[in-house]
């Protein structure tokens, strides 16, 4: 989990060196132990050399589900930095949110990354910190990595397993999203208490593949995969990926629109994958 520290000079926001909490912070920690250690936690942070909080204006928080695959963590990460915001008196936080999938499903359907944050957006806001969530799309890196495509055993091609059917996902790159969070954090009289869905376009998977055939010359294909397949597949995380992606089939708030405007400058899907070429060397 990391920490910016952001302070207000003249109309643009600086941010300070990050803080971040080790991995283990929260291992073994209570729910009551979390809400007590607000005040100290907040008292170190005060004392801390790597984190300038006289003046601070606010804060942009990330926390990693991926460092350590548990909920409980993730949310105690957050809730412990929504307590030192609102010890400090921050005027903003931008936190790096989502929704709360189990609650939204009414228990159906779990997406742990997700609702973790979710769990810590509306902590931040029943404390009453200013807050503002922005919920970003699918990665684009991702399809650098674990939805990087591959050889069909069947012929001379290459497929995209993602299971969303026909469904359009939205998707932005990383290196996106961080004029996006200084944008907001020049507004916040437009977007304090507000969450924030962010894309940079909303594409099918087929259509995907096709960018992908057009800028790296291969045959690339939708493998049309169901989520119960996704699921056998043996990789890390499959049943939690393909929980996602059934949520994304119910369309969540993303605006492309909005996220285009707070940053002109948002690449889209063939615009990245063309600054990407090397990485798909091997196909």
């Amino acid at each position: 989990m990391v920490w910016h520290p952001v302070h207000l000079a003249s109309s643009l926001p600086s941010v300070s060196p990050i803080l971040r909490l080790p991995h283990g912070f929260c291992k073994g920690t209570s729910e009551e132990a979390v809400r007590n250690l607000g005040g100290s936690v907040a008292r170190a942070i005060l004392e801390s050399k790597k984190f300038a909080v006289r003046g601070t204006y606010g804060a942009f928080l990330v926390t990693n589900f991926w460092e350590h695959f548990s909920k409980e963590k993730e949310v105690c990460q957050g809730k412990l930095v929504a307590d030192a915001a609102k010890h400090l008196g921050m005027k903003h936080v931008v936190f790096s949110g989502l929704e709360n999938v189990k609650r939204l499903s009414v228990g159906k359907l779990e997406v742990p990354h997700f609702d973790a944050k979710g769990e810590v957006e509306e902590y931040f806001w029943s404390i009453g910190v200013p807050m503002t969530s922005v919920r970003v799309a699918a990665y684009f890196e991702s399809f650098l990595t674990t939805w990087k495509p591959v050889k069909a055993s069947d012929g001379d091609y290459y497929t995209l397993a993602i299971p969303m059917g026909d469904v359009p996902m939205d998707g932005i790159s990383v290196a996106d999203v961080g004029a996006v969070i200084c944008s907001i954090f020049n507004s916040p009289e437009e977007f304090v208490g507000k969450a924030v869905g962010l894309s940079a376009e909303a594409l099918t998977i087929q259509q995907y593949a096709d960018v992908l055939s057009k800028v790296l010359g291969k045959d690339i294909r939708d493998a049309k995969m169901t989520q119960e397949a996704y699921e056998k597949l043996g990789i890390p995380a499959a049943e939690e990926i393909a929980n996602m992606c059934h949520f994304y089939q119910t369309r969540p708030d993303r605006d492309v629109k909005l996220t285009r405007r707070l940053n002109p400058k948002v690449k889209s899907f063939s615009q990245f994958i063309s600054e990407n070429k090397a990485a798909f060397k091997g196909i």
